[in-house]
Order: structure tokens, then sequence, then C-alpha cells
């Protein structure tokens, strides 16, 4: 995932159920985005690294101010607009990792620990710490998007929950794991060691998908029943809420559907108590596919709409040159299409789904 989650930036976490709401962990109807009054979670992306520590928002670092001797920056605007969005309700999280995290974790426990009281003093209720990239703005919680193997942030993960249980305020827990069940990268806190709020599947780019929803496949390729299993068997928090990640746009990532092929993948997730809402990547996505997020927010808040085409469709598909763009489909199960990526990106996946990365 990229910076900026729906508004604020541009990928963000929503709860469609109000204007004035952030995340509900009694609703079906959150939505994440990476602005807009639908949207209730705002996922900011990210501090890509920790040890050191480094972050990237994308073009929103072009207002910031490098702190010298640091990888970090003073952002005075983003942190007024995360002061205006909690003003009306919204969740503002911290995404920690992305595509580009390559630090591999901790060597040691105590390590992991260190580290995470030193992202506490930067973005939490420690307001007196020094190089602080919001200023005096405190997320409300963590986000964890970590796409390659990691060591020991299990005990990083519960050394920051307990700064924030601590900290006398409402603040979550959230995780953006792939929809392959285990997820690779994060799955030694995903397999009951860290307690979650809600967690934002990322059900593209992968063999298990949207795209890949079949309502009447007796073994359906599109897996959120296995992790409302994850939710209720295995998930440390057994309340943790479950959101459906998308691609907010043909653009933002392999296995977009449109709204309309998209609600009746919401209504059969419907059945399911886990299920929580709609995560959509990215922002800057969402803002040019006018009239996807008030599809999605219908389908959420009521039975929807009834797709006018209802056989999913894989997008992107090959560019006129014969090559597969970013993120574009390149291999997999079944698959019989062009298989040469536009440079500099590279065929990578598994046997069932591969794509330009």
């Amino acid at each position: 995932m990229a910076s900026f989650k729906f508004s604020l930036a541009t990928a963000a976490t929503l709860l469609t159920s109000s204007a004035l709401a952030g995340f509900d962990a009694s609703s079906q109807a959150n939505v994440a985005v990476y602005w807009d009054a639908k949207i209730d979670i705002i996922p900011i992306g990210f501090l890509n690294g920790i040890n050191p520590l480094v972050v990237n928002f994308a073009s929103a670092t072009d207002k910031c101010t490098p702190i010298a001797g640091t990888q970090l920056f003073t952002c005075p605007e983003i942190e007024e607009d995360i002061k205006a969005c909690q003003a009306k309700g919204k969740t503002i999280l911290l995404s920690l990792g992305g595509a580009t995290y390559s630090q591999g974790g901790f060597t040691s426990v105590a390590a992991a620990q260190q580290a995470a009281d030193q992202v506490w003093d930067l973005f939490g209720t420690n307001t007196a710490a020094a190089n602080r990239p919001f200023g005096s703005a405190v997320v409300d919680g963590f986000d964890y998007d970590f796409e390659a193997s990691t060591q020991n942030f299990a005990p990083f993960a519960n050394q920051l929950r307990a700064h924030m249980d601590g900290s006398g305020k409402t603040m979550y827990f959230s995780a953006a794991p792939q929809c392959v069940y285990p997820d690779a990268a994060m799955n030694d806190m995903l397999s009951g060691a860290v307690s979650f709020d809600f967690i934002m599947i990322q059900f593209y780019n992968n063999w298990c998908g949207v795209v890949n929803f079949r309502p009447d496949a007796a073994e359906n390729p599109y897996n959120f029943n296995v992790w409302d299993a994850w939710a209720k068997q295995t998930s440390k928090n057994p309340n943790v809420k479950v959101l459906m990640g998308v691609p907010a746009s043909a653009g933002a990532g392999g296995g977009y559907i449109p709204a309309g092929q998209l609600d009746p993948v919401i209504q059969f997730n419907k059945q399911f108590s886990s299920f929580g809402g709609a995560m959509m990547w990215d922002m800057s996505q969402l803002y040019l596919n006018s009239g996807f997020l008030d599809a999605v927010d219908a389908s959420l808040t009521t039975g929807g709409t009834t797709p006018s085409d209802p056989s999913p469709t894989t997008t992107p598909g090959p560019s006129p040159t014969g090559t597969v763009p970013h993120w574009g489909q390149c291999g997999g199960d079944g698959y019989t299409g062009p298989t040469d990526c536009e440079a500099p990106y590279t065929c990578q996946g598994t046997e069932w789904w591969k794509s330009c990365q």
C-alpha cells in the first residue's frame, strides 16, 4: 500500500455510517481509504522505517521541513489536517511499513520494545517529545502494513499497544494483510499474539481477491470466510472487525472491479458477523474514479444496487504494446494473457496469481 489511505491524503479507512463517526466496532459500514464525509478512518502512510525512523508521506511531504540529522520531517499542514479531521469525528491512524519497508524488524525483544517507545514519543500523547512530525497532533492509533518477512514485531506491537491502552485516549490497532492466509509477512502478529481492533484485508493483487468472487462456487476463491474464521478462532480480540480492501480504481492495483460488480461481494460479506466495512486504496485513485465511493457507501448502508454485468473482469489489462502495466496480472493458474511487464516492473507472485510489481 502507498501513502495516505483515503483522504487527508489518499488512503484512509472510512466508516460510512455517519459523517461524524470514527471507527465503529458494531458497524458493517466502516470504510477505509488511503476524505469526503463518508470516510471515517484515515490511515496516513507511511512510517516506512523504524530503526532508524524514516517517514514518507508522498506528495504531502513537499510541504514538510526536514529535521536535521534524521530522516524525519516536521509537517505543520498535516498537523492541522489531523486536528481538523479529528474535530469532525474521524479516526486518524499512522500506517507503518508499506511496500518499501526493508529493515526486517528487530534483533531482539528489547530492541523492538525500545523502538516502540520511540514511535510512541513521536506520534503518541507525549507531545513534549522532540522531533515530532505532526507536532502537537496525536494520532488515534496505528496500522501495520508489512509486505516482507520481519522479526520481533509482536513484542514491538504489544509495547505500542501498552502505551495506547495507558494513554487515557481511545485508540485503535489495525493491520492490512494480503488476502492469502496466513499472511506471510505478519503472521507472528496475526496468530493471536497481538490484539487488533480491525484489519483491512487486501483483496487485490492476488487470486483470493474480489475479482475472483464466484457467488455459486462450492469453494469460492474469494476467501472472506477464511478471515471470518480467523476473527472468531485465532484473533486475540474476539470482537475484531474485518474490512474488505479493494483498489479504488483500475490504476490502484490488480483485480479492480466496478462498484456495480462489487455490490454482490459486499452483500455476501454481510452474512459474516466480523464484517466491518470497506477499505479503498488509495485516495488519489478514488478521487479520479467518480461515483465509486458513493456506490460502495450505498452497498454498505443499504441493500446496494443490482450490477449491470455480474461477471467480474480483471483489470488493468495489457497495454497496446503487449506489455502489462504496474499491478496488472501477468500470470497465475489459468491465465493466458501477456506475461511481459512494462519497465521497470517484473512479474511476481504465486502459482495462482502473478502481477507486475
